[in-house]
């Protein structure tokens, strides 16, 4: 079931037939440098599973990031509730296979899910949020008219999170 669609990109929910595909960024070193670690198998099942139970409890989650020419799974993209130091906010969060890094795919999906966040559910602000070593997530905060919110530590590393309001609400 298509969430959304942008010009190359469709989104859809996650479900469990997605762990091989999810697998290919979320158990990747490289990929998943800004975690505390890549993700096994099992925990890759347990982040499919939370997104599901996202959508039914939100009406959102991480959704299925698809290439439209040649239905080409490519990573996931969508708006969770995350902790920000007291707050619990909707952010915009994105993994794409490092095969399609590069290519616009990320910000293309993110603005996607950063409309959807205020003309579906009808969010005032939108949140992103990461290490603050990760400047490749930072440019695409930007590139969807973010601007930094505050500087915070979480896990003992200093993170930076960014924001952008409705602008029409």
């Amino acid at each position: 079931m298509k969430v959304m669609e942008t010009e190359r990109l469709y989104l859809r929910e996650l479900v469990l037939e997605d762990v091989q595909e999810l697998s290919k960024v979320l158990t990747d070193a490289e990929s998943m440098q800004y975690y505390p670690e890549p993700f096994n198998q099992e925990k890759v099942v347990k982040w499919i599973q939370w997104n599901m139970e996202n959508y039914k409890k939100f009406n959102h989650g991480l959704w299925a990031v698809i290439i439209k020419k040649g239905d080409i799974f490519i990573g996931d993209c969508g708006i969770t509730m995350q902790k920000i130091e007291n707050e619990t906010v909707p952010e915009i969060g994105f993994h794409i296979i490092k095969n399609y890094w590069n290519q616009g795919y990320a910000t293309e999906a993110a603005i996607a899910c950063k409309r959807y966040a205020f003309e579906v559910l009808n969010y005032p602000k939108i949140f992103s949020y990461t290490t603050f070593r990760n400047i490749p997530s930072q440019k695409v905060a930007e590139k969807m008219g973010m601007t930094t919110y505050k500087v915070f530590h979480k896990n003992g590393e200093k993170q930076i999170a960014q924001v952008v309001c409705n602008t029409k609400g």
